[in-house]
């Protein structure tokens, strides 16, 4: 029987929020618990209790980056560090890329000889500013970089831009998705219903798709219903936007729990994220796959790419609304075109099931 590993989680964020690298760690390291291993999660600083083994290692600032919201660690005690590394003796530690040398740093550089470490790299760039930000972390880091067994990137996308800033290395192995947690008896409803799920950011795009819908509702007269689910800063004025601009069959449900995320998506005709870029991956997309949702639709970004280029009527120009409604429509009034796209769907979901990624982590993490 193979020996199970003691398994240490590294990020420089909170793990309070649910945005896409917390769900890869939480993910996985559930994943890994519930497969005898144990495992630790060494963060920012998070209040949450719900998960075993949380060590909030640092006091950490909210800020801005690449797009995205997200919090940083202030300089964290090398001693304390060091303590709890001793505590915890780890086998393998997984390092969240790219890291802050103010806390991550600190770690790889005080983690034991007979540590694995192992990395995944979660971003593409957003601007060039944003690329040329990360080749000076890459500078501050280049001690600490040399520690490493090996690297993950979770796209194509993440690799080249890894490569190209950072000088790494990797392999890609694609996000994970715990396919059974998503899996939801399909919900029927009487008219066919478009769904947006996200932050109600300017990056995901809520505001392109209410132009589109603006089209859309000129040139298509059958009965439909669309459902904006998600919080966010924009929030009030979209709502102003939609009202103001009389955009039909509009319905802003604020936040989903997890629970109500899966039936949500279950009872999309049309699951749309037209996202305008800053994505490394689109794991959204394939919980939407996973619900059952009979489209899924994504903006034409890097990340969202690398799930939907083998079927590229699934990819749409977000800031063209004639183009982006022409796409709505085509599905709307075709059921055939639903289940084609439904089917192909389906048949990719395996590839990022957590049973199969989590296998090839864990092979990683015992060469």
């Amino acid at each position: 029987m193979s020996k199970k590993l003691n398994i240490g989680f590294l990020l420089d964020d909170t793990l309070d929020t649910a945005d896409g690298v917390q769900q890869y760690v939480t993910g996985l390291g559930g994943w890994f618990s519930k497969n005898g291993h144990e495992v630790h999660y060494l963060v920012g600083e998070t209040t949450r209790q719900d998960i075993d083994n949380i060590h909030s290692m640092a006091k950490n600032i909210k800020v801005r980056f690449n797009k995205n919201r997200l919090s940083v660690p202030l300089p964290t005690s090398k001693s304390k560090i060091k303590k709890k590394l001793a505590q915890l003796n780890l086998d393998v530690l997984h390092v969240q890329m790219p890291y802050s040398p103010l806390f991550a740093g600190k770690v790889i550089d005080s983690v034991s000889e007979k540590t694995r470490v192992i990395g995944t790299f979660h971003i593409v760039p957003a601007s060039k500013m944003h690329y040329l930000s990360s080749k000076g972390l890459s500078y501050l880091n280049s001690k600490t970089s040399k520690r490493f067994n090996k690297i993950i990137c979770v796209s194509t996308a993440a690799a080249d831009f890894a490569k190209s800033a950072f000088g790494y290395e990797t392999v890609v192995i694609p996000n994970v998705v715990d396919i059974e947690k998503f899996h939801h008896s399909t919900v029927q409803h009487k008219i066919p219903t478009i769904v947006f799920l996200g932050r109600l950011v300017e990056r995901k795009g809520c505001k392109q798709l209410l132009d589109a819908l603006l089209v859309l509702q000129h040139n298509y007269q059958e009965p439909y219903k669309v459902i904006i689910a998600g919080k966010g800063p924009l929030k009030t004025e979209l709502e102003m936007y939609a009202i103001k601009n009389k955009i039909r069959n509009v319905q802003f449900v604020g936040f989903v729990s997890e629970a109500e995320k899966s039936k949500l998506l279950a009872g999309a005709d049309i699951a749309v994220f037209p996202s305008t870029g800053g994505e490394s991956f689109g794991i959204v997309l394939i919980e939407a796959m996973a619900a059952g949702s009979r489209v899924v639709l994504g903006g034409n970004n890097e990340g969202y790419r690398t799930v939907l280029e083998e079927y590229p009527d699934l990819l749409i120009d977000p800031n063209v609304p004639t183009s982006f409604a022409d796409r709505l429509q085509y599905y709307l009034e075709n059921p055939t075109a639903r289940t084609q796209a439904y089917n192909w769907a389906q048949s990719q979901l395996p590839n990022y099931d957590i049973n199969h990624v989590g296998a090839k982590i864990l092979a990683i993490y015992r060469k």
